[in-house]
């Protein structure tokens, strides 16, 4: 037991010093303003998140109007109303087409 004391001790001075330190840093991250290193992926993340936007601005209506009828079938049995073909979207040179789930 006594070879051991000396380890407990070490270890929880090192936990405390380290815990502060630790937290010090952590504080110093956190206050400082976000910046993008480099203005290519600065440009890249604006225009994803504009097109991102635009998308939801034009297509969310429709989104809407699915997951309304999603529900009432659920709820109610009913039948839904016969959804429009979504249409793909060219991102760069991806196409993203809508996913069917009902295959």
């Amino acid at each position: 037991m006594a070879s051991k004391l000396p380890f407990i001790i070490g270890l929880g001075a090192g936990y405390v010093l380290g815990t502060r330190a630790g937290r010090a840093q952590y504080e110093r991250i956190k206050h400082r303003p976000p910046s993008w290193p480099i203005s290519f992926v600065r440009e890249k993340v604006s225009a994803a998140s504009n097109r991102a936007s635009n998308f939801v601005r034009t297509q969310g209506e429709a989104v809407t109007d699915k997951v309304a009828d999603a529900v009432k079938e659920r709820l109610f049995g009913t039948p839904a109303s016969q959804p429009s073909p979504a249409p793909s979207v060219t991102v760069d040179d991806a196409e993203v087409r809508p996913v069917n789930h009902a295959d």
